[in-house]
């Protein structure tokens, strides 16, 4: 009888062996997933926090650009649409001009300053786009081959005030669309000097190639 129970104390003592180790290897394994939940979760509040962050700064530079366009906004002079400055025409510039009028420079020299603090914060770019309703230009104006040059000057005209207000040079460049993209009809006059226009707006650098 005593030689069976020793026996089978011998044939149990490795099976809670086993079981110890293999609570050993578990309690590790969750050790190190609890771990990696933990580092997971801190790299995304990290994450969240820069994010929140960094709205908080562009909400600030958006409210900067705002204050700065209060007035010409209310009269009318421009539009602010998803960070898009559109500027009327008649504003910049006489019919089938690229000369910039007082009331344009005085304009653009006020924007020169929100923008140039707007630029430095952020790795972006302003492109100045110029646009003309459908009217050809070549007639009784010899001065413009078509729509395309006349937008593609003004946005140069633009451009250039915005360089010499302290607009970086690096950071804005000139782009002209013709009679392309109305945003309104061209059926009407009223429509016709919506789509005389210019833009600034915003976007990003080009990437540098290695």
């Amino acid at each position: 009888m005593s030689l069976e129970i020793d026996g089978d104390t011998e044939s149990t003592t490795p099976v809670w062996a086993a079981f110890g180790d293999l609570m050993s290897v578990l309690l590790g394994v969750f050790a190190l997933i609890l771990v990696g939940v933990i580092g997971v979760q801190m790299q995304l509040s990290s994450r969240l926090d820069q994010e929140v962050r960094q709205r908080q700064v562009e909400a600030q530079r958006r409210k900067s650009l705002e204050q700065a366009l209060a007035v010409p906004l209310a009269t009318g002079r421009v539009t602010l649409v998803d960070g898009r400055i559109g500027i009327r025409g008649s504003v910049l510039f006489a019919l089938n001009s690229d000369q910039l009028q007082p009331e344009g420079r005085e304009l653009l020299k006020t924007l020169s300053g929100p923008l140039s603090d707007y630029l430095r914060a952020r790795d972006e770019i302003l492109m100045v786009s110029g646009f003309t309703d459908d009217r050809q230009v070549r007639d009784g104006n010899s001065q413009f081959a078509d729509n395309w040059e006349l937008s593609a000057r003004r946005a140069l005209t633009v451009t250039r005030a915005l360089i010499a207000e302290g607009v970086s040079s690096s950071s804005v460049f000139a782009a002209a669309f013709g009679a392309e993209q109305p945003v309104s009809s061209n059926a009407d006059e009223q429509g016709r000097a919506k789509n005389r226009r210019v833009e600034i707006a915003p976007m990003p650098k080009p990437s540098k190639s290695t």
